[in-house]
């Protein structure tokens, strides 16, 4: 119990950077997003948040945990989409409790349906393993899988293409926002660090992250039984809440300071960069280490991921929040939260973890 509470350091040491200050955002990072720019810099925001995700997801990976590995990516969509949102949402609400708030519509539907598409991607082999109607069976699944897997890399790579190209990033409300509220500030402002100070220190928190994560991983199933709780519930639920924690404080205080964009870019876009990013490139590095990880889920955890994407598509496509949205968000995730409590996986039965 003492290692697996240790371990959580592997969670949220990225995350302490983030809540630091308040903030919402790597201190590093931003010092690196003044030579790099707001929309660069928005973007390795939300791939150091990810870092911790992935690297957990390689160690998993390499013992053959493979359904930890999908766990672990399915319950950090779960918490970002639904819980980090929800809160951002109910607590702007109550904030502003005399208007709905506001956030740009286009960016929103265009993540929720990054998000529809990797959802297509989990569908597909899924219902082809339940329906039996592989072509070869036991090669079928995982062979679409890695095609789909490629194909999703593909559309996040032309994602970010439009993103470092478009006058209307994702990114770009964080700057211009800010620079409305603190003009003389930002004026003042300039990096306190070099640029190869800030490579240095991330490379070094990276480093500390991967030494840690190795104790979580080998911590996981011993978890389970010393808390009488199932693996599901831990990978999906308990991981995902406090390696989400960072994320949970950033949006929480920018949807309070009616900055929704900020919250949204936050919450869904590190969503959808472990949906359209993170779960293909771990099905690619598996097929790299011969270990057959596909985008299979199990129906359970697919429909559980459909729904929940299909209800925060729907609360985003007006444009508009409120503590009612948040709320509605919140009691999903409570019911999700139980769904796992009471799922037992038989699929995690088979997957021990293998020696290398």
């Amino acid at each position: 119990m003492e290692i697996f509470l240790f371990s959580q350091l592997s969670r949220i040491i990225s995350g302490w950077l983030k809540i630091h200050n308040f903030q919402g955002e790597n201190p590093i990072l931003k010092q690196l997003a003044f030579y790099t720019g707001p929309t660069v810099g928005g973007l390795l925001n939300a791939t150091f948040g990810n870092a911790t995700e992935l690297i957990i997801s390689m160690y998993a990976l390499r013992r053959g945990m493979i359904r930890v590995v999908q766990q672990s990516l399915l319950g950090s969509i779960l918490s970002n989409t639904l819980l980090v949102l929800g809160c951002a949402f109910f607590a702007g609400g109550i904030a502003h409790s005399t208007k709905d708030q506001l956030f740009d519509k286009g960016n929103a539907v265009m993540n929720s349906g990054l998000l529809l598409m990797a959802v297509m991607g989990l569908l597909f082999p899924a219902v082809l393993h339940f329906t039996h109607t592989e072509l070869h069976f036991g090669k079928s699944e995982l062979a679409l899988s890695r095609f789909s897997s490629c194909v999703m890399l593909v559309a996040y790579g032309a994602y970010l293409f439009y993103q470092l190209t478009s006058q209307n990033s994702l990114y770009m409300p964080l700057a211009e926002e800010e620079g409305e509220n603190d003009e003389s500030l930002e004026e003042e402002e300039a990096p306190e660090i070099s640029k190869w100070g800030s490579i240095i220190w991330l490379s070094i928190l990276t480093l500390w992250i991967a030494v840690l994560s190795e104790y979580l991983v080998n911590a996981i199933e011993g978890a389970s039984v010393a808390m009488s709780i199932p693996v599901a519930f831990i990978s999906v639920i308990l991981l995902p809440i406090v390696g989400n924690a960072a994320e949970h404080a950033g949006a929480v205080m920018f949807a309070v300071k009616d900055k929704l964009d900020i919250s949204l870019g936050v919450a869904i876009g590190s969503s959808t960069q472990i949906a359209m990013f993170g779960i293909p490139f771990c099905v690619v590095v598996g097929w790299i280490m011969g270990r057959p990880m596909d985008l299979n889920f199990q129906l359970f955890e697919t429909a559980t991921l459909f729904m929940s994407v299909l209800v925060v598509a729907f609360m985003l496509q007006d444009g508009t929040s409120n503590y009612f949205k948040g709320l509605m968000l919140l009691l999903c995730y409570l019911i999700v939260a139980a769904s796992f409590f009471v799922h037992i996986d038989p699929e995690a039965i088979q997957d021990k973890p293998k020696k290398t």
